[in-house]
């Protein structure tokens, strides 16, 4: 069975690596084994401790802002749908605005998770997001549905 990729997007920057990996294992916990869940935390063990992640950490490649770009947008470019979670944010997360504009320039499904006040809402997010709604049971379902390859 051909296996899918979805891309599971949202703030990491001003956030724990508690908050950023602990939804994250929750969506791929909860997709059919034919979706792989693929996350920009993943390999950064070195922030497990961090109570508040910052934009970038010239000590480690993967979190270099061009090591960060890199492999986002090459993410963004495989993966054959994104997830973007921004329930709960406080303030706007760039990095997930711009998977969300790379994934619409690659024409990838988008699903994004938000509360209808949540300060990332604009119209042009609505406008080229697929889907909105707010909670991530919905957007998993959502997500299994579009990508499912049988009735």
């Amino acid at each position: 069975m051909k296996e899918f990729l979805l891309y599971c997007a949202g703030p990491i920057t001003g956030v724990s690596y508690a908050e950023c990996t602990d939804w994250r294992e929750y969506v791929s916990s909860k997709l059919p084994q034919y979706i792989k869940a693929v996350s920009p935390i993943r390999g950064k063990k070195y922030l497990a401790n961090e109570t508040t992640i910052k934009d970038s950490y010239q000590e480690h490649p993967l979190s270099t802002p061009k090591g960060i770009v890199c492999r986002d947008r090459a993410d963004v470019m495989r993966c054959d749908m994104i997830l973007v979670n921004f329930l709960g944010a406080t303030k706007v997360s760039i990095g997930s605005v711009m998977e969300i504009a790379w994934a619409d320039a690659w024409r990838k499904p988008i699903i994004v998770v938000m509360e209808k006040d949540n300060i990332h809402y604009h119209s042009m997010i609505d406008e080229v997001s697929g889907f909105v709604v707010a909670d991530l049971d919905e957007a998993i379902r959502i997500a299994t549905a579009v990508l499912s390859p049988t009735l």
